[in-house]
């Protein structure tokens, strides 16, 4: 199990002992928004000077990913995540959304939920936790709570139309919170 011990080598969630390399890590599903909505908000928020994390273009071939991920969690200050229709059925985004949702608790620090072609309030409720009950770890229910706390934080809800109206205002928010 390299990614478990990959996660022993990580300092542990401190705002005092956290060192920000990113203003922005961005969360998402691949097969979903790699290719439009997070390429083009991830595009904006690099030319707004905003140094963005974002895990196909951050990871160098031969790091091992699950450290490179928790790593760029642990140096980030702000966090997006775009829920997408198969978000919730990838232990790997739920996994991350632990890890962000741990910093925020800890450390304070904002989550901005985007909700791409999603209803918040059905969020926890995904049919992809059927073919997930099977984790026995007590990780379903840890993923359910964070959805639900994430779900109630409120957000950007983009549904069919244009969405490129809101990185000018993301990026405004995002600006002026790193600025404070």
């Amino acid at each position: 199990m390299a990614a478990a011990s990959s996660k022993s080598q990580l300092p542990e969630v401190s705002s005092s002992t956290s060192r920000c390399s990113y203003h922005v890590f961005l969360s998402f599903r691949g097969k979903d928004t790699r290719k439009n909505f997070t390429d083009h908000l991830y595009t904006a928020l690099v030319q707004a000077g905003l140094h963005t994390f974002r895990d196909d273009n951050e990871i160098r071939r031969g790091e091992h990913i699950d450290y490179e991920i928790q790593k760029s969690i642990h140096e980030s200050k702000i966090f997006i995540v775009v829920f997408s229709k198969d978000y919730a059925s990838s232990r790997w985004c739920l996994d991350e959304l632990l890890m962000i949702m741990k910093r925020r608790k800890i450390c304070g620090l904002i989550v901005l939920p985007v909700f791409y072609h999603m209803d918040p309030s059905k969020l926890s409720e995904h049919e992809a936790f059927d073919c997930l009950e099977e984790e026995k770890d007590g990780r379903v229910e840890a993923w359910k709570a964070a959805l639900r706390e994430v779900a109630n934080l409120g957000g950007m809800v983009l549904q069919d139309g244009y969405t490129t109206f809101c990185f000018p205002l993301c990026i405004l928010s995002f600006n002026n919170t790193i600025s404070n």
